[in-house]
């Protein structure tokens, strides 16, 4: 017949399998054993086990949740000072840019010659001072009083806004 390959003359034919060592053969055995003890251990323990596995998630998750919980509430406080210390300054420059507005527009109408109420108010006290005076001379040469001033000749006083601007000096 015809010649066997070389690869197939190398390869062992199933003839020997009894020429194997004892020893190699119950080194097998025992390795084949140990494999079937591992397989039913975890067939009766895989439960037990995956219980076990699913006690130690939970703890874990729960401790992960509170470190979580704890540190959203830091922020959370970290965030609210912030934005409180922001809106301060926010009201603060505010506060500047209204005091800068209103300074420019009492600046402007000064220029223009507009009086403020502030003005009319000194001015109304400079007349009432001047028709005393008047009076007092009149009363001195005659030596009787003048007649009253009417009372709508007198203005009422204006109330002063809040940080009113300062007008012309009379």
């Amino acid at each position: 017949m015809a010649k066997k390959s070389k690869a197939a003359a190398r390869m062992p034919s199933h003839e020997g399998i009894g020429e194997i060592p004892q020893g190699l053969k119950e080194t097998s055995r025992q390795i084949w054993l140990a494999g079937l003890g591992a397989f039913s251990r975890t067939k009766a323990e895989g439960m037990k086990m995956f219980d076990t596995l699913v006690e130690q998630g939970q703890n874990l998750e729960a401790r992960t949740r509170r470190a979580a919980t704890e540190t959203a509430a830091a922020a959370k406080g970290v965030a609210t000072q912030k934005a409180k210390e922001v809106q301060a300054m926010a009201g603060g420059t505010w506060d500047k840019l209204e005091q800068v507005f209103e300074d420019r527009v009492a600046r402007a109408l000064a220029k223009l010659g507009v009086y403020t109420q502030e003005d009319v108010a000194r001015l109304a006290e400079r007349v009432d001072r001047l028709s005393d005076a008047v009076n007092a001379l009149i009363k001195s040469r005659t030596g009787k009083a003048a007649p009253a001033p009417r009372a709508a000749a007198k203005p009422r006083k204006a109330r002063k806004a809040p940080n009113a601007p300062r007008g012309r000096k009379a």
